[in-house]
């Protein structure tokens, strides 16, 4: 897979986020409704997108947390290309470009009917944390950190 930086108005980071939406309607149904308002995305976000012979298969990217933080968002893998380590290659080249921004820690929410999602951050050096505004009343979001 090939791997290039992106915005988050690029068309393929666009058409795989939406398959993530349909994925987590079908994970969480209708309570997935209450999560979609804040999984909105800035125009010019940074983003990275993984391409499989030449087709958009793969996407992670952040939004400005705090003076120090980002919040890792939209992070997805297509199913047919999952269990590849692709996600993890996305994720180190997020924080990469974090800590190129000026950035010193990541922040991020899931949910618990996404356990290889939490496998995943806990394998790169995530910690769970207090569920931050707008997830504190959530009970499904687990929400982490790292310092990078």
């Amino acid at each position: 897979m090939e791997f290039v930086e992106a915005s988050s108005s690029h068309a393929d980071f666009k058409l795989l986020t939406m398959l993530l939406d349909i994925e987590l309607v079908k994970r969480y149904g209708p309570e997935q409704k209450t999560y979609a308002k804040h999984n909105q995305i800035e125009i010019d976000e940074p983003a990275i997108i993984g391409y499989l012979d030449g087709r958009p298969m793969a996407c992670g990217c952040f939004r400005k947390f705090s003076e120090s933080a980002v919040e890792i968002k939209r992070m997805f893998v297509a199913e047919e290309c999952r269990r590849r380590g692709y996600s993890t290659i996305i994720l180190d080249q997020l924080e990469v470009l974090a800590r190129r921004c000026g950035f010193s820690c990541t922040v991020l929410e899931t949910g618990k009917g996404q356990p290889e999602a939490i496998g995943l951050y806990r394998k790169a050096g995530y910690q769970v944390i207090d569920n931050y505004p707008p997830y504190e009343s959530m009970n499904n979001s687990v929400c982490m950190q790292k310092k990078l």
